[in-house]
């Protein structure tokens, strides 16, 4: 074999390896390196939202770290200083000593005397328990020194081993005891000092709560800042002279509910100290938001579940000024369930209000132009937005406000004439008589119902249906000449029980006066809406008695600049809530109201409804007015002489719907109409049954001889009513705009006490039936 051969043979072949081969055109798996992926996963938690707010408050902390350093120094130094005069105080008998300094000064000898018997006796008391704790120190040692005088004896003298068990086990015990003891007393001698100036630094802090300064970073909203201390320092201010005391005493206000951030502000909750009550912190209002650095309108102390507590809301700077409540919800679209609310307005937290309809009765009012009539607009649209409701509008004045929501009402009248006065007096007697008929229709349906609800409303047959009357200035109807004291009285009635029968009473007013308004419908009112008012009388005549001492107060909304703006009561289950109300246009160029209305009509179309009317058969005839003389004959109950307040609890038995909260003043004047005075009789005022039958038999007298009747003949007796003309119920009717529908009249009743019956004509409907 050639050389050439040996050497090819002898070559070297290197490892053989197996394997595949890889196409590189195919797609690869993407590689992440662990470096790569935990670096990402530190990456997302250094700018999570928590770890950013902790960075931000660890720098802040850094940067004030001088200042926080000298002020615990600072606060050490006080607590320790205080610790001192308390106990100096306590050893020198400092307040008692100051008030026998007192004493000696007014000249009080038994005072003085006392509160130096008080010192004498103190100080013995003191010693008398000194020596009671060394007495009982002795007595410690003298029977604990010969237990341990044993102990070491028996362990110096016998090996653990020798013992017995459980005197080896006893020894064992003690032993662990003394390791324990030896380990601890360093640690306590270590965190002893560190507890002192804790405790000190705890001492000397400010008297004012909240740590704000320790956790405060810097904000972009640093003006609307408000804490606990600031709250506190604002209140310290007030010239409140318990409130004065209270601090000097080195009192710290107690807060039930700490500074939180609510809504558009801050709210806070305060147990004000003994002596200070919620009304006068609210009396200095103005005073407390200067010191806050607030607008008066944007801070609202008022009365909490106590006198003592006062909650606080004050409103971030600027955010209530210059800026509406924004478009209305159902503007575009939507439809609205009366039993849910309608939406109203945004509080002062930003929060959209739907206000309550069914179950309240609404008072609305305020200075002229400042959103009073757009209010009750916005209410009424809502409620055209449910199919179910029936819709009645009076506006006692020349105003086309709800000139567009004609073709939805069932009734509607404008003007200032009597017709229209006389319209809606005729109306809340036809709310009244329809409230009689849905009690009756409610008491016979399974398991009695105490109130109208959704699915009774629903059942079209039983005329449960939402009824919602809105009169605009309506203190031109109680204040009218003719009619306006016997709608006060219709009006009142319905506030008290139309409520759970589906019958709601909408009110608007720019004159909230005592004069004005009824008292009983400001008493009674459920939601109370006050715009911009001038005085304390308007404010309460609107949103309830006592409601500007609490604090709740329309007084401080600005005219013009805060127009929209009101304070409403009852409407949440808050106090008060500050409301900017929706506002629906409807002036030269822009109109939202139109649409919204054809919208409502085309959903009831849609439904294959009509427009709901409480016009039944029930409601036919004009009812008979009643007979007060003859009422009175009926419950003398053939007695001689009769006690007026026995008299008047019968009148109410007999019929509670007419005599239900008559007083004397109206029973006197009832009589008086009749030519009758109540005599005084064994010191009481009585009737007596001789001068009601005369007057009885004068009145038929009279009407024969006016009638032209012949002898022997009894004619009709009128009715006469100190509440109600005949203009009232009988008559044909004015036919009023055109667009109203009006329901037939009731029927007929019979006159207590009156032979015979009295029908009075029927009244016509504008189309002559």
């Amino acid at each position: 074999m050639t050389s050439d051969a040996r050497k090819s043979e002898m070559e070297y072949v290197g490892p053989i390896l197996d394997g595949e081969l890889v196409d590189d055109t195919l797609p690869q798996p993407r590689r992440r390196t662990v470096r790569r992926r935990v670096g990402r996963w530190l990456r997302r938690v250094w700018q999570s939202a928590p770890v950013v707010r902790a960075r931000s408050l660890a720098a802040y902390r850094v940067r004030q770290a001088p200042r926080d350093v000298v002020r615990l120094v600072w606060f050490v130094a006080r607590g320790v200083w205080r610790w001192l005069l308390k106990f100096w105080q306590w050893a020198t008998y400092a307040d008692l000593r100051a008030d026998a300094r007192r004493a000696r000064l007014a000249g009080d000898a038994e005072a003085r005397r006392a509160a130096q018997e008080l010192i004498r006796s103190d100080a013995t008391a003191r010693w008398a328990k000194v020596g009671i704790a060394l007495r009982r120190l002795v007595i410690a040692v003298r029977v604990a020194a010969p237990v341990v005088a044993v102990l070491w004896a028996v362990a110096a003298f016998m090996e653990r081993a020798d013992m017995w068990t459980w005197l080896a086990e006893v020894y064992t015990g003690l032993d662990a005891a003394w390791s324990v003891l030896v380990f601890l007393g360093p640690v306590v001698l270590w965190a002893l000092p560190l507890a002192l100036v804790i405790a000190a630094a705890f001492e000397g802090r400010d008297r004012t709560p909240g740590a704000g300064w320790l956790v405060q970073p810097d904000r972009d909203d640093a003006d609307s800042w408000i804490d606990e201390r600031m709250i506190s320092r604002a209140l310290a201010h007030l010239g409140i002279a318990p409130l004065d005391k209270f601090y000097r005493d080195g009192g710290e206000l107690v807060y039930t509910v700490a500074a939180r951030k609510d809504g558009d502000g801050t709210a806070a909750q305060i147990r004000l100290p003994m002596g200070v009550t919620a009304d006068m912190v609210a009396a200095r209002r103005s005073r407390l938001a200067a010191n806050l650095g607030r607008a008066a309108l944007e801070t609202w102390p008022t009365k909490g579940s106590e006198d003592g507590i006062l909650d606080l809301w004050v409103a971030d700077k600027g955010v209530l000024g210059g800026r509406g409540a924004g478009d209305w919800p159902l503007v575009h679209d939507g439809q609205v369930d009366l039993f849910e609310g309608v939406p109203f307005g945004l509080s002062q937290r930003g929060l959209v209000i739907n206000a309550p309809l069914l179950g309240v009765n609404w008072l609305i009012g305020g200075r002229p132009g400042q959103g009073k009539s757009s209010a009750l607009r916005t209410l009424v649209l809502g409620a055209a937005l449910d199919p179910t409701a029936e819709l009645w509008v009076f506006v006692m004045g020349e105003s086309p406000d709800f000139a567009p929501f004609e073709p939805r009402l069932s009734r509607y009248r404008m003007g200032m004439d009597d017709s229209v006065a006389e319209a809606a007096t005729q109306a809340l007697a036809d709310l009244l008589t329809e409230m009689e008929r849905r009690g009756k229709v409610l008491g016979e349906q399974p398991g009695r119902p105490p109130k109208v609800s959704r699915k009774l409303a629903d059942k079209r047959a039983l005329g449960l249906h939402p009824l919602v009357c809105a009169i605009d200035e309506c203190h031109e109807l109680f204040q009218h000449p003719k009619f306006g004291k016997r709608a006060a009285e219709l009006a009142v009635r319905l506030i008290k029980r139309g409520r759970k029968y589906g019958v709601v009473l909408l009110l608007a007013t720019q004159s909230p006066t005592k004069d004005s308004i009824p008292r009983e419908i400001t008493r009674n009112i459920s939601c109370g809406v006050a715009f911009s008012v001038a005085d304390q009388v308007a404010n309460d005549g609107l949103l309830g008695s006592g409601r500007y001492a609490a604090g709740v107060r329309a007084t401080e909304l600005r005219i013009n600049t805060d127009r929209g703006t009101c304070v409403a009561v009852g409407i949440t289950d808050e106090v008060f809530e500050l409301v900017r109300t929706f506002y629906v246009p409807f002036e030269d160029g822009a109109d939202d109201v139109t649409p919204v209305i054809a919208r409502a009509m085309a959903s009831i179309e849609d439904a294959g409804h009509a427009i709901e009317t409480s016009a039944r058969p029930e409601l036919d005839a004009a009812p008979a007015a009643v007979d007060h003389l003859a009422d009175v004959d009926t419950v003398m109950n053939g007695e001689r002489r009769v006690r007026t307040q026995v008299v008047l609890t019968r009148l109410t038995q007999l019929n509670p719907d007419e005599y239900e909260g008559w007083t004397f003043r109206d029973l006197t004047a009832a009589l008086t109409n009749s030519g009758i005075t109540p005599v005084k009789s064994d010191g009481v005022k009585v009737i007596r049954a001789e001068d009601v039958s005369a007057a009885l038999a004068d009145r038929v007298r009279d009407r024969r001889d006016s009638s032209g009747d012949p002898a022997g003949t009894q004619g009709d007796l009128p009715a006469e009513s100190l509440h109600e003309s005949p203009d009232v119920d009988q008559g044909e009717r004015g036919s009023g705009t055109p667009g109203t529908r009006r329901p037939h009249a009731p029927e007929t009743g019979r006159n207590p006490g009156v032979s015979g019956t009295r029908e009075g004509p029927s009244l016509t409907t504008d189309d002559g039936r």
